[in-house]
């Protein structure tokens, strides 16, 4: 409720990354009300009263409760370096967890205590005077719980104490296995954002150059064809094609650059049983068999995918930049040939075109002004009998009934011009033409090639080759080509940059590296302030590579790459597992101000901190488990970090219920060691 109301006075909504924000925070919210209930049941089993026990099992807790928050709170630092569609992301996941643990912990350090020591005395009484015989099915399930729980301690006391005797190769085996994990490292695939399923798909068709629209038609038969022999029934909801490119505004809105391009646009039904992407395989593979002369490029279509690459058609654009066309086009070719052979790579797209049959027009000025016409004359009755004057000089007629605007335009009827010389008759008329005159008498036709299109990128002409990989990972098949493009020898004046959705990821990665040690050095020195100590902090921090370790595994046992997504697992991840190392570290303290020895300090933290560890942390993997599976709509987005979260957890309460007691053990046990030196050295 907080955090909704926070929301609402920032005027901010509720969309769906908040409400993951608000599904995050819920398993961890009551770790902080775990941690106090378990101190205040403690003291309740030592014999104290309910309102005794409630203040002496808050108070000391306290301290640690809101290091925990803190230290949850601060990690999300990162969200601010962040930049472009990440940080619109993010921002909103990031603001509803922020608040609900700060709200948590308002909470646990005040409503909890009060309630235990109004509520917890009838309750304690009522559970010592029952009849065993009546006693509720809940008391015996909580009973039974009990009595397997402690059997779990004694084993887990034994196996620290054996931990403890040996803390040194604890402490060596951890650091193996820390880098036996970074070793599989390059296993892991690496992408900007989770691939989801749109629920359709497009298919960018070329046929061969120069090929009529007629036969275009066919081809593009064929492939719908395809489409309905690959897609189930079942599944299958619309097919849209587009034919060509016509001379007008529509131009601006359609990937076709000529009559021999095409797009071919499948829907499938909301409740599909096959994904996208497989039927994006299966077609593509049996329009190569079938079609080898078509050249293909599938896009998923979705609004998600076009967000990312920012309109992009590919998530990487390699653009070949020069002023010499033939220079490029060349290069580009080369380059195309060498990516193909690329692992990971499955589509490869040039939509610019260098041989497309055309007329090229020479204008004689001299004979042009001798009759009274200017070249810009000449063009515009060409273009006006081939195509209509709608282009250059547009005229409006207004419906006087309807009040409907109607485009007027001038053209040649469809048949007229068949032939070249058909065209060299065209009569031409101007203002200033006092004499019939005919196109050949002040122009040369001839035929040419030319490109398709021209396109630009700041003021420069150049050639876009798009990639699409294969699957999910950008990184392997990024470090592919920019090793080809390292290895190119280029012509003076002609440039090679990668663009589109990978230069995002690198960028976005960058900041968001910096981001995360940043959070790391801020709680360590919240640590410091908090514990009044450089070696706690430390030792409490040993818990961050405990959860690498099963990021790492996770993410490769599963094979999700590592994403904008399983990287904000991993920041949301420190402040977890900081937390439980919090609670061994901050009451083996206590415990050796009572006047215990470090190993039994440590020991005896680590078995009563073990019960709410495990239910905080285990409490979170269940709230993060539908997400992990995807058994929601639309959870495949949000799947690497649920899964990051989950792995990187459990791993962490494995190793950090040993490595930090033995790592704790080999500091303390050196300083006791120091102090009972010194009196010894002060006597003689």
């Amino acid at each position: 409720m907080a955090t909704l109301f926070i929301l609402h006075l920032g005027g901010s909504s509720i969309d769906s990354m908040v409400l993951s924000g608000l599904a995050l925070a819920f398993s961890r919210l009551i770790d902080n009300s775990v941690v106090v209930l378990e101190n205040i049941f403690r003291h309740l089993e030592m014999g104290e009263e309910s309102g005794v026990a409630a203040e002496r099992g808050a108070n000391e807790v306290a301290l640690a409760v809101l290091a925990i928050t803190f230290v949850t709170v601060v990690v999300f630092f990162p969200v601010t370096l962040l930049f472009g569609v990440s940080k619109y992301l993010f921002t909103a996941l990031a603001l509803g967890v922020v608040i609900s643990l700060l709200a948590s912990y308002l909470v646990a350090v005040s409503v909890v205590p009060l309630y235990c020591s109004k509520i917890l005395r009838g309750f304690i009484g009522h559970a010592h005077g029952s009849d065993p015989q009546i006693v509720s099915w809940g008391a015996r399930f909580h009973t039974r719980f009990n009595a397997g729980f402690e059997r779990l301690l004694q084993h887990y006391d034994n196996w620290v104490r054996k931990a403890l005797d040996r803390p040194k190769q604890v402490i060596w085996g951890f650091a193996a296995m820390t880098a036996l994990s970074f070793a599989i490292y390059p296993l892991l695939g690496v992408s900007f954002f989770p691939r989801t399923d749109a629920g359709q798909f497009v298919i960018n068709l070329k046929a061969p150059t120069g090929t009529r629209i007629e036969l275009t038609d066919s081809y593009v038969n064929k492939v719908e064809g395809i489409v309905r022999q690959v897609v189930l029934s079942s599944d299958l909801e619309t097919i849209v094609s587009n034919i060509g490119v016509m001379p007008d505004l529509s131009s601006l809105f359609t990937p076709n650059s000529g009559m021999h391009t095409a797009f071919v646009q499948v829907g499938l039904k909301e409740d599909h049983k096959v994904d996208s992407f497989t039927y994006m395989r299966l077609v593509r593979d049996r329009i190569a068999r079938n079609l080898p002369e078509l050249r293909t490029y599938f896009q998923s279509g979705g609004l998600v995918d076009a967000v990312l690459n920012q309109g992009a058609p590919a998530p990487i654009d390699v653009q070949v930049s020069g002023a010499d066309l033939s220079t490029v086009n060349r290069i580009a070719q080369q380059l195309t040939q060498k990516f193909r052979s690329i692992p990971g790579v499955s589509d490869i797209y040039t939509p610019q075109d260098m041989d497309y049959p055309a007329l090229q027009v020479n204008v004689n000025r001299e004979r042009a002004s001798q009759l009274g016409l200017d070249p810009k004359e000449v063009i515009d009755n060409v273009i006006t009998g081939l195509t209509s004057n709608a282009m250059i000089a547009p005229a409006y007629w207004v419906d006087p009934k309807s009040g409907n605007n109607y485009f007027v335009t001038v053209q040649y009827p469809e048949n007229q011009v068949k032939t070249i010389d058909d065209l060299k008759a065209m009569p031409l008329r101007a203002p200033n033409l006092k004499l019939p005159t005919y196109l050949n008498q002040v122009a040369d036709v001839s035929t040419i090639l030319s490109p398709t299109e021209v396109d630009h990128y700041q003021l420069q002409r150049a050639f876009d080759i798009y990639i699409a990989p294969s699957g999910e990972d950008l990184g392997n098949p990024e470090k592919a080509i920019s090793k080809v493009i390292a290895e190119t020898e280029l012509p003076a004046n002609v440039r090679i940059n990668v663009r589109g959705l990978v230069r995002t990821m690198k960028s976005s990665f960058a900041s968001f590296g910096i981001g995360l040690l940043l959070a790391v050095l801020l709680v360590y020195l919240i640590l410091v302030a908090q514990f009044s100590s450089f070696i706690d902090p430390f030792l409490i921090m040993l818990a961050v590579p405990t959860g690498i370790v099963g990021v790492i595994l996770t993410l490769v046992l599963t094979g999700t790459t590592l994403n904008i997504q399983s990287l904000m697992g991993i920041v949301m991840l420190q402040g977890m597992v900081v937390s439980n190392s919090i609670l061994i570290v901050d009451f083996s303290n206590v415990l050796r101000g009572e006047g215990h020895s470090a190993a039994e300090a440590v020991a005896r933290a680590c078995r009563i901190r073990l019960r709410p560890i495990l239910m905080t942390s285990l409490a979170t993997v269940v709230g993060l488990l539908p997400m992990a599976f995807k058994l929601e709509a639309g959870s495949e987005a949000y799947a690497p970090l649920a899964r990051a979260i989950i792995g990187g957890l459990l791993s962490s309460v494995v190793l950090t219920i040993f490595v930090v007691p033995a790592a704790y053990l080999l500091i303390y046990r050196r300083r006791e060691q120091a102090q009972m030196q010194t009196p010894v050295l002060e006597a003689q």
